[in-house]
Order: C-alpha cells, then sequence, then structure tokens
C-alpha cells in the first residue's frame, strides 16, 4: 500500500514539472494488480504427498471463484498473520527437518521450509474466515532462478503476496519473483499457469 501511494507522488510531482506526460505519469505509479492465468499445470512436489496425508483439507471439489474484500479491518489481519507466522517458524530445510529433498507440512515443530510456512498462513487466514478460493498457494522463480513457494491472497483491490523471505505484504507486481503457477481458484487440486508479463529476474552468477 505505502509503496504504490509512494510511486503516485513521485509520478505527480514529475507531471507538474513537466517531465512526463499524464499517461506515463499513471502507467508508471500504477502496478499491476491481477496476474493473469493460463492453461492446467502439474502440481507442485510434495503437493500430492500433503494431500494424501490430509485429505479433509484437499477434497477435490468445485468452489465459487470469490475474492477477499480488502479494508482497513482485513489488511491489518493480513499483515498480522503474516508477521507472526514469519515469527514463529523457523527456516529449516526438508532434507535438515525430514531428511527428504521436499516434504509439505504444517511447522508444528516451528521449523520449516517455505511452503511450510504457506500452508499455516492459509490455515491460519481460513481459520479466521476467509475464503479458501481466494488463498492460493503458488509458486515462483526467485532472483537466483531457485523454486519458491508464497501465498497469494486475492482481493477485490489485486493479487497480494505472504512471504516468509519478505516483512511486508506485496502486490505480485511489487515482489522481485517471476510467477511460474498457483492454484485454481475453483478447486484446490487443480495448478493454473501464471501469465507473468514482466522479465524473468536476474539469475545470480556462482562464484
Amino acid at each position: 500500500m505505502k509503496t504504490v501511494k509512494q510511486g503516485m507522488k513521485s509520478a505527480i510531482c514529475a507531471l507538474a514539472l513537466g517531465i512526463i506526460s499524464l499517461s506515463t505519469a499513471f502507467a508508471q505509479s500504477e502496478p499491476e494488480r491481477f496476474i493473469s492465468t493460463g492453461a492446467h499445470a502439474k502440481a507442485p512436489i510434495g503437493w500430492i504427498e500433503f494431500c494424501a496425508e490430509n485429505k479433509g483439507e484437499c477434497a477435490d471439489v468445485s468452489t465459487l471463484p470469490l475474492n477477499a474484500t480488502l479494508n482497513t479491518k482485513s489488511w491489518k489481519e493480513l499483515v498480522r498473520i503474516n508477521t507472526l507466522v514469519n515469527k514463529q517458524v523457523k527456516p529449516l530445510t526438508d532434507q535438515e527437518h525430514h531428511g527428504v529433498l521436499e516434504k509439505w507440512s504444517y511447522p508444528t515443530d516451528g521449523y520449516g521450509d517455505c511452503e511450510d510456512y504457506v500452508l499455516l498462513k492459509r490455515k491460519l487466514l481460513m481459520t479466521a474466515g476467509w475464503p479458501r478460493s481466494s488463498l492460493l498457494i503458488t509458486v515462483v522463480r526467485d532472483q537466483k532462478g531457485d523454486g519458491h513457494a508464497v501465498l497469494m491472497v486475492r482481493t477485490d483491490r489485486g493479487d497480494f503476496v505472504l512471504d516468509n523471505q519478505e516483512a511486508d505484504v506485496l502486490l505480485w507486481s511489487e515482489t522481485p519473483y517471476q510467477f511460474v503457477k498457483r492454484q485454481s481458484q475453483t478447486n484446490a487440486n487443480v495448478w493454473v499457469s501464471l501469465g507473468d508479463p514482466r522479465p524473468a529476474p536476474l539469475t545470480a552468477t556462482s562464484n
């Protein structure tokens, strides 16, 4: 929210000085709020196994694609839960934690990797009354080109990202990630590709 307001102020200032045109000012100040979806995609490694162990949370049923209503109260709740989980859970790889390369689970012992943070945030938000169809597990590529999981929250004001590597809740288009796929709004067991129009993040070179 703060980033959007700051961008608008900068654009208005530049416009007043005659540096940019009106159309350019608004193009620069208003980030893309909703990401487009594409064809069906393959579920990420670990999701099917998680569902086998948590059948009650992965019912293969269709739901209405409801977006959450974002207002002052819900925004504070979103930020609070994101901050709570980020502080409560300590990062630990699945190899160190479970002895396997990939395992999705709730961080009940206080440790987990990216998808475990996502699962807990999703669960807490659903318990707080947020519609499941607005809480979508999302796969991205980070600036190193590595796979990473975040929670994308679809709201009437845009698609926001809850991330264990970022303290702030940001619009998807304000993050440094390349968005790959996410859960469908109509079925948690269906995954769809994402149409991220931005250039892929630069891949860091290894020394």
